[in-house]
């Protein structure tokens, strides 16, 4: 039953923070719609810079836009010029001042928006998606994750009929919700359809109360509990669609 609710939104208010921190008012839908447009838009203007989550954060005039990266020197680029295009194209979106921060992905391999955007992007390129899979999931647990899921689900390796399979390491304990579980749906899109690629990263139990806004500077330590589950070998489940 674990599978069938998004981690993420499951764990908000607990030990997970929101990505929009703002008071909606009477304009709710169309600062929702505006939230949107930012998303879409830098998350197609910075598609290789490697964007792990945008938290937008707003006050009455005043929109702040905090990018989590593990590239931040692509965003930033040459004495900051590059971040001072980007404020001007977002004031077009926006109509209001807008601030950009720029924060550090310091492990991207325990962050599920890169790690799945990483195979992604190397099934696109023609590479084995089982060779992509098994590279993604050894270098997580290497950095000192309790577990890491990962499927993939479309015509893989071009076949026919569409299937599903399952990689696992370790623990990723979905109901329990002091479990530090990161979640992302990235999709690869090959000659011969879309290919979905799913990743449940658990990076250990939080205990006491969490600070939840801004949760992005939250340092890895405070998050992870400890890393003394056992390391368990590959298991694959195969499911056919």
């Amino acid at each position: 039953m674990g599978q069938k609710v998004n981690p993420i939104s499951n764990r908000l208010g607990i030990i997970r923070g929101w990505d929009s921190n703002w008071y909606g008012g009477k304009n709710y839908g169309d600062r929702l719609l505006e939230d949107s447009k930012i998303r879409k838009y830098l998350n197609a203007r910075l598609a290789k810079a490697s964007v792990s989550r945008i938290v937008i954060e707003r006050t009455l005039k005043l929109i702040t836009i905090t990018v989590c990266t593990a590239r931040p020197g692509l965003i930033i680029g040459k004495g900051g010029q590059e971040v001072d295009k980007l404020k001007e194209e977002l004031k077009k979106i926006t109509d209001k001042d807008v601030q950009i921060n720029i924060y550090e992905v310091k492990r991207p391999e325990l962050d599920a928006e890169i790690v799945a955007s990483n195979v992604a992007r190397q099934i696109e390129g023609k590479i084995a998606y089982r060779r992509a899979v098994k590279m993604a999931i050894a270098s997580t647990m290497r950095m000192g994750a309790e577990g890491i899921k990962v499927q993939v689900s479309g015509r893989l390796n071009g076949a026919e009929m569409a299937r599903s399979e399952m990689y696992k390491e370790g623990r990723t304990p979905l109901h329990t919700l002091r479990a530090d579980i990161d979640y992302a749906l990235v999709e690869a899109h090959t000659k011969v359809g879309v290919i979905g690629v799913k990743v449940w990263i658990c990076r250990g139990e939080v205990y006491g109360k969490k600070d939840l806004a801004p949760a992005f500077t939250n340092s890895a330590k405070e998050a992870r509990g400890g890393n003394g589950a056992p390391k368990k070998g590959f298991r694959k489940t195969k499911t056919n669609r």
